[in-house]
């Protein structure tokens, strides 16, 4: 994806088409970096063209979100701010267009870093939104990706075989942008990927590839799904190595699919669960004599 955060406020407008807008936000809905990284695979694999950049002074707060800088050979080289930027791409072999809107959950102002994101999207024409995220869950690693989502009304639900999500509580950007789009028109869907609690971090590929892959009937076109595939099995496969090898991991991990096949269709849980997960977690080693601390 072409971009230069360095010039925020830039702007150009391509020829209009119908178009489907895809939205992630690095932070608190992006759990292992699967949404985003979604998003940047798909604008690098259509070599999308940023049209527009939010200013960034306006809806972040920079002690909390920084900016990053780039040092080589002592020689500052390159500042990037923590903006979010809008491009798009003509699908080849396609009567529609490619709207990504990828960045940084604001710290600030958020209806109205909303609405800015909406009137890029009527000026382009987008007659459809779909707003992606991942979220910690109890589910293992060794079971398919479960995918849930919400859609603008009950029959687009069934139309795009969305599994309804059940929530109720806090929520991030992806929330109130969705709403934004719905209040101004514009049909608007949720994706959200489940992914281990129990994992240290970033990446995921196999949450990233059960994204990509659940949003192909949304743009409407086949999605190239590249290398991921192999990088999914090879960190399903790196995981399983270093998991198994532990006693109390292992055990802990079939349990989690036990429950999982008894009820394939796993709940979704906010980020904020995770202090929960891993007392869970503790409790769980406790009972079989360890801890944490003792691993």
């Amino acid at each position: 994806m072409s971009e230069d955060a360095s010039t925020p406020g830039r702007d150009s407008t391509p020829e209009k088409r119908p178009t489907v807008l895809v939205a992630a936000f690095g932070g608190w809905t992006d759990a292992e970096d699967a949404a985003s990284a979604a998003l940047e695979h798909l604008a690098l694999t259509w070599s999308s063209v940023t049209v527009r950049e939010i200013d960034p002074d306006d809806y972040y707060d920079y002690q909390e979100t920084r900016p990053t800088i780039s040092v080589s050979g002592g020689v500052t080289r390159h500042l990037r701010w923590p903006t979010t930027s809008i491009s798009h791409c003509r699908l080849p072999h396609a009567d529609r267009d490619l709207v990504f809107v990828v960045g940084t959950e604001p710290n600030m102002r958020w209806r109205a870093f909303c609405q800015e994101i909406v009137e890029a999207a009527l000026d382009l024409d987008v007659e459809l939104a779909v707003v992606v995220g991942s979220a910690f869950s109890d589910t293992p690693h060794t079971r398919p990706v479960p995918i849930s989502g919400s859609a603008h009304t009950a029959e687009a639900a069934a139309r795009y075989g969305l599994v309804a999500a059940d929530y109720e509580g806090p929520t991030g950007i992806t929330g109130v942008l969705q709403d934004a789009f719905v209040q101004a028109g514009i049909p608007a869907i949720s994706l959200w990927a489940s992914v281990p609690h129990y994992l240290a971090g970033p990446p995921n590929p196999k949450a990233t590839l059960a994204l990509v892959r659940s949003l192909e009937p949304l743009i409407g076109t086949p999605v190239p799904i590249g290398v991921l595939p192999e990088q999914a099995r090879q960190w399903e496969d790196g995981l399983n190595e270093m998991l198994f090898a532990d006693d109390e991991m292992a055990a802990y991990v079939r349990e989690l699919e036990q429950r999982h096949d008894a009820e394939p269709e796993v709940g979704m849980l906010t980020a904020m669960d995770g202090d929960a997960l891993a007392a869970e977690f503790e409790r769980y080693l406790r009972q079989r004599g360890g801890s944490g601390d003792e691993r």
